[in-house]
């Protein structure tokens, strides 16, 4: 099956879907930037947004998953792990949502990371190869934002 990809230009939503993808990175980004900007009960607010909004994007992530699943049940080659591994990056994120800023961001960045990892083994095996790219670009701007982030705290 040839899947279409983000970047190709041919795709009647390439354009939508980078939007949208990139659009995202906005919170992550703005609120990095603030957190090195304010101080006091501001800055606390601040942290604890980039903290719930990366827990958010985490459980996206896991829900993907469970779209690919869906998309391919029936199939006898093992995709059933989409299931099960899209509970977890929301079990991951609990933890981090729920420690201070300055060690959930850490922790919320790690499981970004982690999680695209793994999506480099699934997305190939479900044939969503073309989507790494962007997969790795958006991954890369949200953990930098989230490990930033603590930095300031």
């Amino acid at each position: 099956m040839n899947t279409p990809s983000p970047e190709d230009p041919v795709h009647p939503d390439a354009g939508l879907i980078q939007r949208l993808g990139y659009a995202g990175l906005i919170p992550f980004v703005g609120l990095a930037l603030l957190l090195w900007l304010l101080q006091g009960e501001p800055q606390v607010f601040v942290s604890v947004a980039l903290a719930a909004y990366a827990g958010l994007i985490l459980s996206f992530l896991g829900g993907i998953h469970w779209g690919i699943g869906w998309l391919q049940a029936g199939r006898r080659d093992g995709l059933g792990v989409h299931f099960l591994w899209g509970v977890m990056p929301s079990l991951l994120a609990w933890p981090g949502v729920l420690m201070p800023p300055y060690a959930g961001l850490v922790w919320l960045g790690l499981v970004l990371i982690v999680c695209y990892l793994v999506d480099r083994r699934l997305f190939v095996r479900a044939g969503l190869t073309p989507w790494l790219t962007m997969r790795f670009r958006l991954t890369t701007v949200a953990s930098l934002s989230c490990f930033l982030g603590a930095g300031a705290l």
